[in-house]
């Protein structure tokens, strides 16, 4: 990836550090928390084996009145448990910095999972949002690439609604992120 994040370690939040000062969205947040569960013991057993994966390190950007982040940290909160992996959160609005090493499609979209070796370099990243999820978003702003048309702000919550029915009802999609996740850490 190029990036080197060594200078933002230990700048940032622990994740239970993260979650008791959220001001915005904690019940929904800790909802999303509750309802996870490992429906595959693979993929809980592939996380616990990077416990001896002493090179890695994790850096989440995000903020507490994203939903994207509500709905998504969660899910990567319980999966890099199994690893024992460190793992900070950087609030964006403190960060603006990094926010703007990772931009979506030119854009600050979070939440954006980093991952480095101990010398801060980046290896992989996943973010903001499921890949089926994030489909919808990068179809609007191909169609859309105007934010000052007229229609974009009607257009954008049409696709902010197609993202929720991506999301679905229930939480399948947090296997997706697993899953995702699962890949992503499997290539390095």
């Amino acid at each position: 990836m190029g990036a080197n994040v060594a200078h933002k370690f230990r700048t940032g939040l622990k994740p239970q550090a993260f979650v008791e000062s959220m001001t915005k969205n904690q019940d929904t947040y800790q909802n999303w928390s509750d309802a996870f569960s490992w429906e595959d013991e693979q993929d809980r057993a592939f996380f616990a084996s990077l416990q001896h994966r002493d090179d890695l390190r994790c850096l989440i950007l995000a903020a507490d009145w994203c939903g994207d982040v509500v709905r998504n940290l969660p899910v990567v909160l319980h999966a890099l448990k199994e690893t024992d992996m460190p793992v900070e959160i950087m609030v964006m609005e403190e960060h603006l910095d990094l926010m703007d090493e990772f931009l979506t499609m030119g854009g600050r979209a979070i939440p954006v999972v980093i991952f480095a070796d101990t010398g801060g370099h980046v290896l992989i990243k996943w973010g903001p949002r499921p890949k089926h999820v994030q489909a919808v978003m990068t179809a609007f702003k191909q169609q859309n690439p105007d934010r000052n048309a007229p229609d974009y702000e009607d257009k954008i919550k049409v696709a902010r609604s197609e993202m929720l029915e991506q999301y679905g009802e229930g939480t399948a999609y947090q296997q997706v992120i697993v899953k995702e996740l699962r890949e992503l850490l499997s290539s390095i």
